[in-house]
């Protein structure tokens, strides 16, 4: 049996609980259940008791019936945003036993997209957001554990069963049920075979602009279901997206945005492959960081006029704090860094191999380094 992966939201989880209920949403497979099973048995609790999960048919009468368990402690409702009226429900436990229970509910993608449909649960809830695993919760976080993440993936089964064909199996049949099964169950769909197509041309596409009118011409369809269509894959955390960065200084492009995949394992181009887990990285500390602090931070991408650019910009408050730009190799500085460097000079620019061991400083005031020596550095 495989030890457990302490995982980067435990932590923030548990002193939360102390104050109010909070909700895990994210990808699919990412380690929800598994978080929730572990901070049971943590606090000591059965989870034979304390742990309901919709789709098991017994779990489900308990939740419709609002039989839970007597008596203090964390209850875990898993998948419960399946239920029409879960919103009630919770709301209503919470209202009557809140000094006494902790209540923890985790669901897949659609607990992100229900929770939006009202305010009754406002101001009773934390709502966090667990991706898929990187490089700062490995334990050695050593070379050989980037090579593996790159290679594998970040989400926990493939990883930890380090084996190129069950890798390339598990991606196969999980981007099916996601499209086959969640995708259908979230919304109505004519033709799904065509959000497949979508799904199967979009990772060709990762690191440059997305023209929606591109895909429109490839697929035969309007712009209006092709934009639909996309925003439905990043409801389902398939995929998530990244705006451009304009700052007065510059003549940044302000219109298309980048797409990354949480299974960066779909990227068969290395360079594109590299800068994916990288976005997949960055854009996991950020979201941490809005959702256990608040912060106005998120990721963005630099692309002028000129055709200069760099992958990412870190922005907070709406000001830039970190300039990123992937290569496979440090041989040449980027020249998109270096022209970002000196309009900003005050913001940390860093340059981000992957085949190299480095980490030295430019006389142009740009790191280069190793992935690994950035990477483990964030969450």
């Amino acid at each position: 049996m495989i030890a457990y992966l302490e995982r980067y939201l435990d932590h923030a989880v548990e002193q939360d609980l102390a104050r109010k209920m909070v909700f895990i949403g994210g990808p699919r497979q990412s380690g929800k259940t598994t978080l929730a099973r572990q901070a049971l048995k943590r606090a000591g609790e059965n989870p034979t008791v304390r742990y309901l999960n919709w789709d098991v048919l017994e779990n489900r009468r308990t939740i419709m019936e609002e039989r839970f368990p007597a008596g203090d402690g964390l209850l875990v409702l898993d998948e419960v945003q399946k239920y029409s009226r879960w919103r009630q429900t919770v709301k209503g436990l919470f209202d009557s036993r809140g000094p006494e229970l902790r209540i923890l509910v985790t669901g897949s993608a659609k607990l992100d997209y229900y929770r939006r449909g009202g305010d009754s649960l406002q101001g009773r809830y934390h709502f966090y957001r667990l991706f898929p695993l990187s490089l700062a919760e490995l334990k050695s976080q050593s070379h050989n554990d980037l090579m593996d993440l790159y290679t594998y993936g970040g989400f926990p089964e493939p990883f930890l069963l380090a084996s190129e064909t069950e890798s390339r199996r598990w991606t196969r049949e999980y981007h099916s049920r996601l499209v086959r099964q969640d995708l259908s169950g979230l919304e109505r769909l004519h033709d799904i075979s065509l959000v497949e197509r979508l799904a199967m041309r979009l990772p060709d596409l990762v690191g440059a602009p997305l023209s929606l009118n591109s895909l429109r011409e490839d697929l035969q369809v309007s712009h209006q279901s092709v934009s639909r269509w996309v925003d439905m894959l990043e409801n389902l955390y398939m995929l998530f997206r990244i705006y451009p960065f304009g700052a007065a200084k510059i003549r940044a492009v302000k219109k298309e945005s980048k797409h990354y995949h949480f299974d960066w394992t779909v990227v068969k181009n290395p360079g594109g492959r590299f800068e994916n887990m990288i976005a997949c990285h960055l854009h996991k500390w950020c979201c941490f960081l809005q959702d256990s602090q608040g912060r106005n931070i998120e990721l963005r991408y630099f692309r002028d006029i000129d055709k200069r650019e760099v992958d990412f910009v870190i922005v907070e408050d709406l000001k830039p704090v970190g300039f990123i730009e992937c290569k496979l190799n440090g041989k040449e500085l980027h020249s998109g860094l270096r022209y970002l460097t000196e309009r900003f000079p005050e913001v940390p620019a860093v340059q981000l191999v992957l085949g190299e061991k480095v980490d030295v400083i430019t006389k142009e005031r740009i790191r280069i380094c190793s992935a690994e020596h950035y990477l483990k550095d964030l969450v």
